[in-house]
């Protein structure tokens, strides 16, 4: 038996991942950790170029490599005090997160966590 080992799978012009008939509707094709508190920074990421801070609790995730289309599922949790999050409508490039308090208003988190699956 052969191995077969490469640190990066692309298209033939370089520009993104090739459909090599392997099954990838079960691996993330983004995800981020980040500290949405005071400045905004990543912690650590797959295909996440950035964290746009729109505000109090007011994020965008933008993409390294867009998604072939906004027909993904974004998964979004955070630190451990209570509120809730809203997932802005996909697009291909990334995605907006808001997060609130456990009184409705807009709040910062110290932990983001974030997911997509396609």
């Amino acid at each position: 038996m052969s191995t077969l080992r490469v640190n990066t799978v692309t298209d033939s012009a370089g520009s993104g991942n090739p459909d090599v008939g392997i099954d990838t509707s079960g691996i993330a094709k983004a995800w981020v950790n980040f500290n949405g508190g005071g400045t905004v920074a990543i912690r650590g990421s797959f295909n996440v170029s950035s964290i746009t801070d729109n505000g109090t609790g007011d994020y965008t995730v933008n993409f390294t490599t867009a998604m072939i289309d906004s027909s993904y599922a974004a998964s979004v949790t955070y630190g451990t005090t209570l509120g809730s999050i809203n997932i802005g409508a996909p697009a291909e490039n990334g995605f907006q997160i808001e997060t609130y308090g456990s009184t409705g208003g807009s709040i910062d988190r110290s932990i983001v966590l974030a997911s997509v699956l396609r």
